[in-house]
């Protein structure tokens, strides 16, 4: 959706009288979400004679006042580890994303221990030790099938130990739906919280682009469970769909933080809304 998206709206309804039904299927089908298309049409039936340099306009106000321009930095604490968690569904690339995000964190200068909290995958596991060494930086694992939590414990401990910045877990990637699941990653949240009450500092839902309003719905589902901080959104690249930015920032009120679009190590990058909407032309 992001790519040539307005030049789209452009395309189909020029030199014709608008089909509103047509108009709110198309947004729709952009993965805005149906709350920011009811927004968009209720602002465009305020005006007479509406034309599509109208729909352009005001579809790109409506989505400016959603998007957030500032993406703050991501910074350490003073004198403890920042936490940052990372949870989202199986197959949105979070283990990878996980490694991408040390990768830009180390590039910084910054200190960054990695914790295997996906202990019911083995290869998760090994996937991530892989990129540790690759990446330069540790890693604290456990048994397959060992407790998450306490594995999140003991990586919280050694990154304090070690003076490091930045501890990411990467938890296992677990279907919204699954209440048990997610009552782990609860568990995950107190066991951090008894070194530090603020602790994890970010929670970081990784979704698919490509998912479309599937991600919304693993957003809405994860931050009612655990509260979310912030979105990555994987995939995000010319074929990619960028509605469910919006649709998230609109509906949750969470920022998307980091944006993927390929699989070497450079690519993620910070979130940048006014980029975001001129790619949209």
């Amino acid at each position: 959706m992001a790519i040539g998206f307005f030049k789209t709206l452009v395309q189909k309804f020029t030199g014709k009288p608008v089909d509103w039904d047509e108009l709110e299927e198309t947004l729709i089908r952009a993965d805005l979400g149906v709350p920011m298309s009811m927004k968009i049409l209720a602002a465009l039936q305020l005006r007479e004679n509406v034309t599509t340099n109208d729909i352009v306009e005001v579809t790109r106000a409506e989505i400016a006042k959603v998007l957030p321009f500032d993406n703050p930095p991501l910074r350490p604490l003073p004198s403890k580890p920042k936490v940052i968690l990372m949870v989202g569904v199986n197959g949105t690339g979070k283990t990878t994303t996980t490694a991408k995000l040390a990768y830009f964190l180390k590039s910084r200068r910054h200190s960054v221990l990695l914790a295997a909290a996906d202990t019911f995958r083995a290869a998760a596991i090994e996937q991530l030790g892989v990129w540790s060494e690759r990446i330069g930086v540790g890693m604290i694992k456990g048994q397959y099938n060992a407790d998450p939590a306490a594995l999140c414990y003991d990586a919280y401990s050694a990154a304090d130990r070690q003076q490091i910045e930045f501890l990411i877990c990467d938890t296992a990637g677990r279907l919204h739906t699954k209440s048990n699941l997610m009552a782990e990653l609860t568990k995950i949240k107190t066991t951090l919280a008894k070194h530090d009450p603020e602790a994890p500092h970010e929670v970081w839902i990784v979704v698919d682009a490509t998912t479309g309003s599937n991600a919304l719905q693993q957003a809405r589902e994860f931050h009612q469970s655990i509260g979310l901080t912030g979105v990555i959104v994987t995939k995000l690249d010319g074929s990619g769909k960028g509605g469910a930015v919006i649709a998230i920032q609109n509906e949750l009120g969470l920022p998307t933080r980091f944006i993927g679009s390929g699989e070497k190590l450079e690519a993620l990058e910070p979130f940048n809304g006014r980029e975001f909407l001129e790619q949209m032309v």
